[in-house]
């Protein structure tokens, strides 16, 4: 809408990125702040809650009764601010928005069963998640091949592709949907955990993106230079601004949880926006505590299976701190500290070719 102004009213300061970009954050952050109470009064009166897993630490088990599904509110609040702000022609802005559609559906079937059946085990089984996870994927994988995206692999600190994947590359986009909406899915553990290194994960790609979209900045900075693909700023502004309304209500001791709605969807974002800046790889440290989180169930799980014996007290790893004796806020602000750091040393990349 606001593109429009300019393109039939000659309004000049809606044709800046930057300026879409920080109202489609301010619209998604008044929107949730307005809307999540609302959310959670009317959660509270249905019985929305969070059913807590039954191997959780015991302490978990007072958390039972905080609602759940507020990704639905932050998400609504991303995508109202994202139409008011993008031109609705743009082929990476459409692909961003399909792409939280889509693994958000998966994430509210899984919560909605949850809910229902009143077990965290209720929900849709691995096999069914994992399957859904695969199929959003392809879809959105498809979406960017036949539109004609780049299948050139790159690596950090290296200013030319490593080699054409081809049809392989959507192989390989699925892989890092599929891993890193899981990743992210891990790591909501703890009240405000997942949140944050998000937050951060989007605005380190978000600049990868703006600069990836300007001419003059991709060459100086000696990155592929993809036309169109800056739109996306804009979105991921707009959900960086959510987020933060979100975390008000998110902080511990949380009165919402974003469930799987929220946590798979944020994952599948940050994966889409990893994809189209060429920083797949990249990805490993932009997401350093979703990477840590989802190790520590690896190692745990092949460890058990393998030597019938266990790496951590429990896994994933933050639940292994709070058996350690951590206090709940000192873990999650460490995590955060660490995901500030590792995003840190991201941007550095930019700079090493």
């Amino acid at each position: 809408m606001l593109y429009l102004l300019y393109h039939y009213f000659d309004i000049n300061l809606f044709q800046y990125i930057t300026v879409r970009s920080g109202i489609s954050f301010f619209v998604s952050f008044v929107l949730t702040l307005f809307l999540m109470p609302r959310y959670i009064t009317w959660a509270k009166k249905k019985k929305a809650n969070q059913p807590i897993y039954k191997h959780a630490p015991q302490g978990h088990q007072a958390k039972s009764t905080t609602p759940t599904m507020g990704g639905l509110v932050y998400l609504t609040s991303t995508l109202i601010a994202s139409i008011v702000s993008i031109k609705f022609n743009n082929f990476y802005a459409l692909g961003a928005i399909l792409t939280l559609v889509l693994f958000a559906m998966i994430g509210i079937k899984d919560d909605i069963a949850k809910i229902k059946g009143g077990k965290n085990e209720d929900g849709l089984s691995s096999r069914a998640k994992f399957i859904l996870q695969i199929a959003a994927s392809f879809i959105i994988g498809i979406y960017l091949y036949i539109g004609g995206f780049l299948t050139d692999l790159y690596i950090p600190f290296y200013k030319y592709p490593l080699f054409d994947m081809h049809m392989l590359a959507i192989a390989f986009w699925v892989m890092v949907f599929v891993s890193t909406s899981n990743a992210v899915n891990l790591t909501d553990g703890l009240d405000g955990l997942a949140t944050v290194p998000s937050i951060f994960s989007i605005m380190s790609l978000g600049v990868f993106v703006y600069v990836m979209g300007h001419a003059i900045l991709s060459d100086y900075l000696l990155v592929p230079n993809i036309k169109g693909i800056g739109e996306v700023t804009i979105i991921a502004s707009a959900l960086v601004g959510s987020l933060i309304g979100f975390l008000w209500f998110n902080c511990h001791p949380a009165e919402i949880f974003m469930g799987d709605s929220g946590s798979l969807s944020l994952g599948g974002f940050i994966a889409y926006m990893a994809i189209i800046t060429k920083n797949e790889l990249l990805l490993l440290l932009v997401g350093f505590v979703f990477v840590m989180e989802t190790v520590s169930v690896l190692l745990q799980v092949g460890s058990y299976k393998a030597r019938k014996k266990r790496v951590f007290r429990m896994a994933p790893i933050h639940h292994h701190f709070e058996l350690k004796g951590w206090a709940e806020n000192k873990i999650i602000v460490r995590f955060w500290i660490m995901a500030l750091i590792s995003n840190l040393l991201a941007l550095i990349t930019l700079k090493i070719r």
